[in-house]
């Protein structure tokens, strides 16, 4: 599967984006699909993350929930990133990924080598 993120940009602190990651090339509701970010100089951390069609489970990072909404349109292949009260430190590159494991994603769905599937990233830059 192929996957574009899109929907980065400038926004101020307090404000909403809206991040995509669409996929190409399968059937994207087999797939369970994370966000990802890494902010300049930092590591990569987990941010959100869905389960493939069927039981609807999501999971978030403790720094984003009650903030962010992951969410999955199959019909449209894309998987969305609703961020709201965005905070500076929430500026970074966010990078989409999907794979295909059974039942032990649950258990690691907060691990980027968990995903096979990368897409490129899209850049948030929120100003204080």
């Amino acid at each position: 599967v192929q996957l574009q993120a899109s929907g980065g940009g400038l926004v101020q602190a307090g404000g909403s984006l809206r991040l995509s990651c669409a996929a190409s090339g399968r059937t994207f509701s087999n797939y369970h699909v994370g966000w990802f970010r890494q902010a300049p100089g930092k590591e990569r951390e987990f941010v959100a993350a869905i389960s493939r069609t069927g039981d609807s489970s999501s999971y978030y990072a403790d720094s984003v929930k009650g903030r962010f909404a992951i969410s999955r349109d199959n019909a449209k292949n894309t998987v969305y990133l609703q961020m709201s009260s965005l905070k500076s430190e929430d500026t970074a590159v966010y990078s989409c990924a999907a794979t295909t494991y059974g039942t032990r994603w649950y258990l690691s769905w907060y691990l980027s080598s968990s995903y096979g599937y990368w897409g490129q990233g899209t850049l948030v830059t929120v100003s204080s």
